[in-house]
């Protein structure tokens, strides 16, 4: 039975008509569902029985399982069972500008980057648009807080779920729906050239950040598989033309990984690759698993890599870290529930 929260709201309207009713009825079945936040269709007293009836029959309305929750200072990081047994994971970030969280986009990975954690772990299926959904819907319940802001960057590549992904997005920036803002909502990809050709074409202010993490094609290659299809140079040429077509700044992210990417001389191939490029690029400081052999810079190195882009004229950031205390690392706290 398909999950309420699949729908957007013109689905809701063309439902409706289908059956008879007013179409002004998917206007109050997200209210019911998005502001109000009552989910039994039974109690929404504004719906006839009949239709509560209908509605019952042709829609689930379940909420995600809250398997585990791990919490620090300013993380808590949610492991979620779906209907089918699968396990996901979200986080929640605090910021003083508010609460983000970062969303999973897929069962398992099969992008195969060397040093993420989810990838461990291949790709199951796709999460429909209603579990991704429900994981905003979840934390906001748990922490009785809104969510302000959403990135689409954990378990999973976003663009290999092309179009769910896109619904969910229309979704929670409906005003009707969650109501969270386009310019705060971000997907992050490790580079599916076609998908960002797509999302340059959806007429939509939401942010586009690019997975990088090596400024040249034998490094990008070596740690991740993705570059073996799409190289970076044709990669940076997509990134011109979606910022040209959008007008949107691109978010670089560029994870440290001691010895492997962190080099002076790393930095500033980096910086000739996308200078003139209208993008900031992201340094994350790498979270460290036992299941993988990669360890974070150091600080010292990560600084000298941040001051050498300065000097390049290159816009860059070091992203804070979250979650020391946790199983932090994407997809870690799924695999340690799976591997048990």
């Amino acid at each position: 039975m398909e999950s309420i929260f699949n729908l957007l709201l013109s689905d809701l309207v063309e439902y409706f008509i289908s059956i008879n009713e007013k179409p002004f009825k998917a206007k109050q079945i997200f209210d019911w569902l998005y502001k109000k936040r009552v989910y039994a269709f039974k109690e929404m007293s504004n719906i006839s029985k009949s239709l509560a009836d209908k509605l019952i029959a042709n829609f689930s309305i379940d909420m995600l399982i809250m398997k585990r929750k791990q919490t620090s200072k300013l993380t808590n990081k949610y492991l979620f069972e779906l209907e089918d047994g699968n396990l996901i994971e979200a986080v929640l970030m605090r910021h003083d500008y508010g609460n983000s969280i970062c969303v999973s986009s897929q069962v398992g990975c099969n992008m195969g980057c060397s040093f993420c954690e989810s990838g461990r772990l291949k790709k199951v299926r796709d999460l429909e648009a209603g579990e991704i959904v429900r994981q905003i819907l979840m934390i906001e319940e748990d922490i009785k807080e809104r969510i302000s802001s959403v990135v689409i960057m954990g378990i999973g590549e976003p663009f290999d779920n092309y179009d769910n992904i896109m619904k969910f997005i229309r979704i929670i920036n409906d005003p009707l729906g969650i109501a969270i803002g386009a310019r705060h909502i971000t997907v992050s990809t490790s580079g599916i050239i076609p998908r960002i050709y797509d999302y340059a074409n959806e007429e939509i202010q939401t942010n586009l950040a690019i997975s990088l993490h090596a400024p040249n094609n034998d490094l990008r290659s070596r740690i991740m598989q993705v570059n073996k299809a799409y190289k970076i140079e044709e990669l940076i040429i997509a990134i011109r033309e979606y910022i040209a077509k959008t007008n949107r700044r691109v978010t670089i992210e560029y994870v440290m990984l001691k010895g492997v990417n962190d080099s002076l001389r790393n930095a500033l191939e980096l910086a000739n690759l996308i200078e003139g490029l209208n993008v900031y690029v992201n340094l994350i400081p790498y979270n460290e698993t036992s299941h993988i052999k990669y360890k974070k810079s150091s600080n010292e190195a990560i600084m000298a890599f941040y001051d050498k882009l300065k000097k390049c004229g290159i816009n860059v950031t070091v992203r804070k870290e979250f979650g020391g205390k946790i199983d932090a690392a994407c997809g870690q706290l799924r695999a340690s529930e799976v591997e048990k």
